[in-house]
């Protein structure tokens, strides 16, 4: 008894139940949270005047809602120690516990299979679920069994209610009837909701066909990847072979170079010994006339040569080889650059989109459309022409992205500071100083900036996959086809003054994504 009694001081006077998230009104009342709030804007819909469904206190102004978490904690409490009893047994079977199957509202007792057919012969009143709790059943003013539903207050009543008090004259209908009409409007919702349903798994699907195609996409790359390095690796060795060979080659013709160059220094050094004794016998000796005489002391100084150096040219070929090897690294470092950077994550901003465009689901594609979508107006979005951008942006660092784009049809795609026209001749990516693109037109690859074409290629085959680097602190923006083989195409320089966002053009057909 005293945990029934307990329940109705924690049950709300509108739904009947215990209370959800109170909240009190000045007047001291509480309630659920939902039903109040429901009550009031039902109020306010048919323009009365706001008024406590309790104690019809009115407010000149909608009231004040203020949580009562003191409340709140006091019914968990008495929700864990409800959830902790037994089930609901007979109320007849007082000498051992039997289930019950089914309450009686009016009666208030709850029976078994055996009480509840005895009860059944006698009286026709309404069962119920097996329940211990019959406060949510009934007027918490006059203790009467709830029969009725006020719709403007949004309240159940008893018959005294609907003769006396404040719902006197409201419409009011029998409590299964509001039942079917709300089950019926809870359909019609539901009706509604089964083809979002369907929509929304569609885009799950979707979603985990892109999930798998990124897999096998990310697997291919790694595959790529380790075969470009595995190439790298293997003319680095052969590289290094020839470089040692070229080394070793040198160094063995230098160095038999200069044993020739010391054996005929010495043999020069003999000689000079020789020259220098006989030249000082001369100098010894008293008679001027053999001085004189002497036919070889007048030659002595001009037999002695300046040595030659033939290894001074194989040391300028070194010095070559050595610039051709720092070339070749050079090379090598700008062909990886791209695999050693992680894969910036686009995705398409939609307020920018040109009403001729078609985005994916996934928001990184960009179709051309022959029908407009009709976008909301945006300040962000393209008038003119049919492009996008994307939501992020870069303002340092480097960064890296590839993307598919059509064979057929026209495309474009690069960077763009946010501050691009939106409207004009002049909004165009790659028609002002504002944007950098590269573009597909007739079969050719042209590199525009500032409405100026800086490059124009038309390559041997056809190019579907392109990537493109940036280094925004060196003021790099270069571009490569990555289709069977790295090759740069173009490399743009400037100085970056505002944040950079990749941009794109599709037309007459063509698309372009933005790989994972």
């Amino acid at each position: 008894m005293a945990s029934a009694s307990l329940g109705e001081e924690l049950s709300c006077s509108i739904c009947l139940s215990l209370y959800t998230e109170p909240v009190t009104l000045t007047c001291g009342h509480s309630f659920c949270r939902d039903c109040i709030v429901t009550v009031l804007e039902t109020q306010k819909a048919s323009g009365k005047v706001y008024s406590c469904p309790e104690c019809r206190r009115e407010y000149p102004k909608r009231p004040l809602l203020r949580k009562n978490r003191k409340l709140s904690n006091i019914v968990d409490n008495f929700t864990a120690m409800q959830q902790e009893k037994p089930e609901v047994q007979c109320t007849f079977c007082v000498d051992a516990p039997v289930p019950a199957v089914k309450t009686c509202q009016h009666c208030e007792t709850s029976m078994c299979d055996k009480h509840l057919t005895a009860h059944n012969k006698t009286v026709d009143h309404m069962l119920v679920e097996p329940t211990s709790s019959f406060i949510r059943k009934k007027c918490s003013i006059h203790k009467k069994l709830l029969e009725y539903y006020c719709s403007e207050d949004s309240t159940f009543l008893c018959v005294s209610c609907c003769l006396v008090g404040t719902h006197k004259g409201h419409q009011v209908e029998l409590l299964e009837e509001a039942s079917q009409k709300k089950k019926k409007e809870l359909k019609g919702v539901l009706k509604k909701m089964a083809p979002k349903r369907g929509i929304n798994e569609e885009r799950i699907q979707s979603l985990q066909d892109h999930k798998r195609k990124a897999q096998e996409k990310a697997a291919d790359e790694k595959k790529r990847v380790t075969a470009l390095f595995e190439d790298i690796r293997r003319q680095l060795e052969v590289h290094e072979m020839k470089v040692l060979n070229e080394i070793t080659r040198q160094e063995e013709q230098i160095s038999q170079s200069v044993s020739d160059l010391i054996q005929d220094l010495e043999t020069q050094g003999g000689d000079l010994s020789r020259k220098m004794a006989r030249i000082e016998k001369m100098c010894n000796m008293t008679d001027p006339i053999t001085v004189l005489l002497d036919p070889k002391s007048d030659t002595a100084d001009q037999d002695m040569e300046e040595p030659s150096v033939p290894g001074l040219d194989n040391f300028l070929i070194l010095l070559e080889l050595k610039k051709s090897i720092n070339e070749l690294i050079t090379q090598m470092e700008s062909k990886v650059d791209s695999c050693l950077l992680k894969k910036a994550d686009l995705l398409l901003d939609a307020k920018t989109a040109h009403d001729l465009l078609d985005l994916s689901d996934d928001y990184r594609t960009a179709s051309a459309s022959e029908t407009s979508y009709y976008r909301p107006h945006s300040q962000k979005r393209f008038i003119t022409f049919p492009q996008v951008m994307s939501t992020q942006s870069f303002s340092s660092g480097r960064h890296y992205w590839e993307v598919e784009v059509s064979d057929y049809g026209e495309w474009d795609f690069g960077v763009s500071y946010p501050s691009i026209e939106r409207e004009g001749e002049e909004s165009g990516i790659g028609d002002n100083n504002k944007s950098w693109s590269f573009r597909r037109n007739d079969d050719e690859l042209f590199a525009y900036h500032d409405y100026s074409e800086i490059m124009s290629l038309k390559p041997q085959s056809t190019c579907r996959r392109l990537g493109i680097y940036l280094d925004y602190e060196a003021g790099r923006l270069s571009f490569y086809q990555v289709d069977d083989a790295f090759s740069h195409l173009h490399t743009f320089t400037a100085t970056f003054t505002e944040p950079l966002h990749a941009a794109f053009y599709v037309n007459y057909g063509g698309w372009v994504e933005i790989l994972p």
